[in-house]
């Protein structure tokens, strides 16, 4: 993997988030906090760049999201000083599948909820006057692992240049608290679900085979003579693939 000065890193995404705020003519952020690594480490940077008073964090759990989640998203909170609320979308949820869609599945159900969530940031994003705050890491965005108007949804991205296991890092440097570095990455759609569970693979390998293929542009051949092995690198190709439409803008005729 490539070597990144983790310091100079964070203070060129710290400004990259000051840019972004002064040419939008804003001066807060909102950010979904979900108790995860990104969402933790989006807010953090986010406190770095604007200060804990411009930084509001939203938390959405759903009446089957793990206890954890909620509380790992207030230790957060606390630690980083920064007002939150939190807004139960179950009610939001429920009424649209208990009446119109009783037939979904837990694939529909967790994309619904997905942009539910970037729903309720947006109404607090005009509320307070304050940009959405991205949290999507270059691992997930290529590994079709977001939802499109879901938690893709945002003003700007910084730190979708980064893989997982480089969010993990910068995390650390800006001291997210141990029990959210060291939890098991989920969405939380369901009981005993992760993120390397449904990904198909972990994401050590996963990073490695997303950094030789676009970072390095490197052969099928050469990547196969690094240990990973044929499975692996066409589980990873074939993620790409179907994940390019979500990076683009959707298509319109001139």
């Amino acid at each position: 993997m490539r070597k990144i000065n983790y310091i100079q890193e964070t203070q060129r995404i710290v400004e990259f988030i000051q840019n972004k705020c002064q040419k939008s003519g804003f001066n807060k952020i909102v950010i979904g906090l979900s108790g995860g690594i990104d969402s933790a480490l989006g807010a953090a940077l986010a406190v770095r760049a604007l200060g804990k008073d411009n930084v509001i964090a939203v938390m959405m759990p759903y009446k089957s999201s793990h206890p954890d989640s909620l509380n790992h998203a207030k230790l957060l909170a606390k630690e980083l000083d920064i007002s939150y609320h939190i807004i139960d979308i179950t009610p939001m949820v429920d009424a649209y599948f208990d009446n119109y869609a009783q037939d979904t599945d837990v694939l529909r159900k967790g994309n619904f909820m997905a942009r539910t969530r970037m729903c309720v940031l947006y109404d607090f994003s005009a509320k307070n006057k304050a940009l959405v705050l991205g949290t999507s890491n270059k691992s997930e965005i290529y590994a079709n692992y977001c939802t499109q108007y879901g938690d893709s949804a945002c003003a700007f991205e910084p730190f979708a240049h980064l893989y997982k296991r480089e969010v993990w890092e910068i995390s650390k440097h800006l001291n997210v608290p141990q029990q959210i570095l060291d939890k098991k990455p989920t969405a939380d759609l369901w009981e005993g679900q992760t993120d390397e569970q449904e990904l198909g693979i972990d994401y050590t390998t996963l990073d490695k085979i997303l950094y030789q293929i676009l970072d390095l542009n490197m052969s099928d051949e050469e990547i196969l003579s690094t240990s990973i092995t044929k499975e692996q690198l066409e589980l990873v190709k074939r993620k790409i693939k179907l994940s390019e439409f979500k990076r683009h803008m959707p298509d319109m005729l001139d």
